[in-house]
């Protein structure tokens, strides 16, 4: 089936609208993680390290603890380990990050276009996006749950390396294999009703102001509802919740 002149002839972005909202909400996530997880993996190696001490010396773990604070302890992971080992295990992340925004992002515009509608001002009612939002974390939680499982395995290792056992999995698509053998297709979705509760009330709040701020640009600047200004609403959502 040939495809007419005047739509060869269009943006990609406005040739396949949800392939390409999904293909730049994951690469927008692949670079926040790739920016952030050096801090994510401080965190978890700080938290596995606190468990692992408590769990051998009891009262004496405090005083018996390889590391003390962020700093510390990402300056000795270089020291010991290298320099990109702050980033070890960072592709689970990256699956997971681009799983989950590309698909609650698609999901959100599908419901506030299709499903829900706007109103007859172009508005979009604050009820539908706190509505949409939720239902877009949910299915966008889901879809990514078994990469979201597979990193939580993954960082668990550590945490066995600190006890000194061995580790289960040699990597990312080995430990996807373990878990579909040992559980099942079911096994890959172990946990995700808390894990879809939390992204139904992080979603309620962040797509909701996004939408908010992105009408609100398009009603009062120059700006038009284009890929700039999604990216431009983006990222003031995400300055406010780094300042918060």
């Amino acid at each position: 089936m040939s495809v007419p002149e005047e739509e060869r002839l269009l943006p990609l972005t406005q040739r396949w609208p949800r392939a390409s909202k999904f293909l730049l909400s994951g690469c927008a996530a692949t670079v926040a993680e790739l920016a952030t997880f050096p801090l994510d993996l401080t965190k978890t190696r700080l938290q596995m390290q606190g468990e692992a001490a408590l769990a051998r010396l009891g009262d004496g773990a405090r005083e018996s603890a390889p590391y003390r604070g962020m700093v510390r302890t990402a300056l000795g992971i270089i020291q010991e380990e290298g320099f990109l080992k702050l980033w070890q295990g960072v592709t689970p992340a990256i699956y997971r990050h681009v799983v989950y925004s590309g698909g609650r992002m698609v999901t959100y515009e599908h419901l506030r276009e299709v499903v829900f509608g706007k109103s007859e001002d172009e508005h979009y009612p604050l009820w539908k996006s706190v509505i949409g939002g939720m239902m877009a974390g949910v299915i966008g939680q889901f879809l990514a749950n078994p990469t979201d499982l597979v990193k939580v395995q993954m960082q668990m290792e550590g945490k066995r390396k600190l006890e000194g056992k061995p580790l289960r999995f040699r990597g990312v698509h080995h430990a996807f294999a373990k878990i579909l053998a040992e559980g099942g297709i079911r096994g890959l979705w172990a946990g995700w009703v808390p894990n879809i509760q939390r992204a139904a009330l992080v979603n309620m709040g962040d797509l909701t102001t996004y939408d908010t701020v992105k009408h609100y640009l398009v009603l009062n600047t120059p700006l038009e509802d284009n890929i700039m200004t999604h990216g431009l609403s983006s990222d003031l959502v995400g300055s406010h919740k780094a300042i918060q």
